[in-house]
C-alpha cells in the first residue's frame, strides 16, 4: 500500500441522473468529501476529482463523467498516470443484490451483472480491486435499466442515506487498517 490512493465512485453525469439508484456512488463521494470541506470538481481524466490528505496518504477521489458503461476508462487512466498499485483502488458502486442500506466491502471479484464494474475489470484486465457495494434492493423488472436510473421511495432513500455515512466510515476503516479489517467491521 502507498502513500497515494483512489477512491472512485460509480454514477451517471448530469441532473436527470442526481439521485438516481445507480448514483449512490456519487453520492457515497461526495459525502466523503464534504467531510474533509472539498467538493469533487476538477475535471481531470475524465472525471470530476478533488485531491485530499488523509493523514500522510494523498486521497484522489474521482467520479468518472463517461456515463456508467465506460466508466474504466477514467479509472484506468488515472492509475496509469499515477502509477498506481491495485490495491491502492477503492470503486464504490450500487448493488441491486443487496438490500437497501446495506453495504459489502470485497477485495476483488466478479462484476456481478455491474455494466460499470464490467468496464473498469476489463480496462484494468483483472478483477483484483476493492469495491464496496451499496445496496439498491433487487429490481421487480427483467430489464433493470429503468430500475436503476429510478429514484428510490421517500422510505428507501431515508435508509440508502444513512448507510452513505456507514459507507464513508468503511472508507476511513479501509484507509487506517486495511481490507481485511474493515471487510470484518463492515461486513454484518
Amino acid at each position: 500500500m502507498s502513500d497515494l490512493k483512489l477512491i472512485v465512485g460509480l454514477g451517471n453525469p448530469g441532473k436527470e441522473y442526481e439521485n438516481t439508484r445507480h448514483n449512490v456512488g456519487f453520492n457515497v463521494l461526495d459525502k466523503f468529501a464534504c467531510e474533509y470541506a472539498t467538493q469533487i470538481k476538477n475535471v481531470k481524466f475524465n472525471a470530476l476529482t478533488a485531491t485530499i490528505e488523509f493523514g500522510s496518504t494523498k486521497l484522489i477521489l474521482a467520479k468518472p463523467q463517461t456515463f456508467m458503461n465506460l466508466s474504466g476508462q477514467a479509472v484506468a487512466t488515472i492509475r496509469g498516470f499515477y502509477k498506481m498499485e491495485l490495491d491502492d483502488i477503492l470503486v464504490v458502486t450500487d448493488d441491486m443484490a443487496l438490500e437497501p442500506g446495506k453495504i459489502r466491502l470485497r477485495g476483488q471479484g466478479s462484476a456481478g451483472g455491474h455494466n460499470g464494474l464490467k468496464d473498469i475489470i476489463q480496462k484494468l484486465g483483472t478483477e483484483q480491486f476493492a469495491r464496496l457495494r451499496i445496496g439498491i434492493g433487487k429490481s421487480p423488472y427483467p430489464d433493470s435499466r429503468n430500475y436503476v436510473l429510478g429514484r428510490f421511495s421517500s422510505e428507501d432513500r431515508k435508509i440508502v442515506e444513512e448507510s452513505f455515512e456507514k459507507a464513508a466510515a468503511c472508507i476511513k476503516s479501509w484507509l487506517k487498517n486495511g481490507i481485511d479489517k474493515a471487510m470484518t467491521e463492515f461486513n454484518v
